[in-house]
């Protein structure tokens, strides 16, 4: 098992930026991969970036390609995402996953295995 817990959501004006953390714990975080998603209201999730842990692979939606970056830290088994010049439309819930095979920016979410709670990003105009 793999439990996720991201944190760093909040509000902040189109421009801003933020930095998401998924902490995770259980089994070792090596073998997998790492993404984040995110669900905005009335929409379906959708794939923003993810990393291959070993490897250090990463993939974009080309929406958040040159905005956002996401990045990992092993000793602290720890994945970020730094999210710069945000829109309004980067308002989500982002949530952070992991999977044992690589996710690719058309992954469908029913396929990642673990799931954190979420976290509310709101960007005002």
């Amino acid at each position: 098992q793999v439990q996720l817990v991201e944190s760093g959501g909040g509000l902040v004006q189109a421009g801003g930026s933020l930095r998401l953390s998924c902490a995770a714990s259980g089994r070792t975080f090596m073998s997998y991969a790492i993404a984040w998603f995110r669900q905005a209201p009335g929409k379906e999730r959708e794939f923003v970036a993810a990393i291959r842990w070993s490897g250090g692979s990463t993939y974009y939606a080309d929406s958040v390609k040159g905005r956002f970056t996401i990045s990992g830290d092993n000793a602290k088994n720890t994945v970020y995402l730094q999210m710069n010049s945000l829109k309004p439309e980067d308002t989500a819930v982002y949530y952070c996953a992991a999977n044992q095979r690589v996710v690719r920016p058309w992954t469908p979410p029913s396929s990642l295995e673990y799931w954190g709670q979420g976290t509310q990003v709101i960007v005002s105009s």
